[in-house]
C-alpha cells in the first residue's frame, strides 16, 4: 500500500493526455469520455494524498511525483478553455496561471528536499478549489456548445455574454495574488538557504 500513491500520482500524469485526445474530439461522446478521464484523474488526487497521510508514506519520488501529476492535470484544463472560446478564455491569463503555479511548485518542491519549513495560507488552497470549480465550469461549457437541446442554447448564450471572461480574470488574479503571497511570507526562508 505504500506504493499507491506514487501509482496514482503516475496514472493522474497518464490519464492528462488521454483527455487531451479524447476532449479535443468532434463526436459529442467521446467528449464526454474526455471529461470523465479528467474527473476520474482529479479523484485520484484526493486518494493518493490520503493514501500518503495513511501509511505515512512520503518519498523522494512522491514529493516530486505528486505537483507535478497535479500540474499535469490542471495544465491540461486549462489548455483546452482557449480553444473553446479565446475572447472569454484568452492565452494570457491562461499563461499567467501555468507561469504562476510552474515557480511555486519548484519552490515547494526545492523547500521540501531541502526540509525547510514553508508556510502556506489559505489563500493557497481556496485558488486550488477556485480553480478546479472553474474548469469543471470551463469544461461543461466546451462540452455542450455544439449540442442541440436546451443546455447548448444556455451554453451558446453564456459564451454570447463576457461572464466566463470576468471569471477567469477573477481565477487568475485569484492564483496571482496567492503565488506573490507565497513568495513575500516565506521570503525570510528563501534567503536563509540562498
Amino acid at each position: 500500500m505504500q506504493r499507491v500513491p506514487n501509482i496514482l500520482s503516475t496514472i493522474r500524469i497518464i490519464l492528462s493526455p488521454v483527455f487531451l485526445v479524447l476532449f479535443f474530439q468532434d463526436d459529442f461522446w467521446l467528449k464526454t469520455v474526455g471529461v470523465a478521464v479528467y474527473v476520474v484523474a482529479a479523484v485520484t488526487d484526493y486518494f493518493d494524498g490520503y493514501f500518503a497521510r495513511k501509511y505515512k508514506s512520503e518519498s523522494e519520488l512522491g514529493i516530486f511525483l505528486d505537483p507535478l501529476a497535479d500540474k499535469f492535470l490542471t495544465f491540461s484544463g486549462f489548455i483546452v478553455l482557449p480553444f473553446i472560446a479565446s475572447d472569454q478564455f484568452p492565452w494570457w491569463a491562461i499563461a499567467l496561471i501555468v507561469i504562476r503555479d510552474i515557480t511555486i511548485t519548484f519552490l515547494r518542491i526545492y523547500s521540501k528536499r531541502k526540509q525547510l519549513p514553508m508556510a502556506t495560507r489559505f489563500t493557497a488552497k481556496a485558488k486550488t478549489s477556485i480553480q478546479m470549480v472553474f474548469l469543471y465550469i470551463g469544461l461543461a461549457v466546451g462540452l455542450f456548445e455544439s449540442v442541440n437541446f436546451f443546455l447548448g442554447d444556455w451554453v451558446r448564450y453564456l459564451l454570447s455574454t463576457d461572464i466566463l471572461f470576468y471569471l477567469m480574470l477573477f481565477v487568475t488574479f485569484v492564483t496571482v495574488y496567492s503565488g506573490l503571497e507565497y513568495i513575500y511570507v516565506n521570503r525570510a526562508v528563501f534567503k536563509r538557504s540562498l
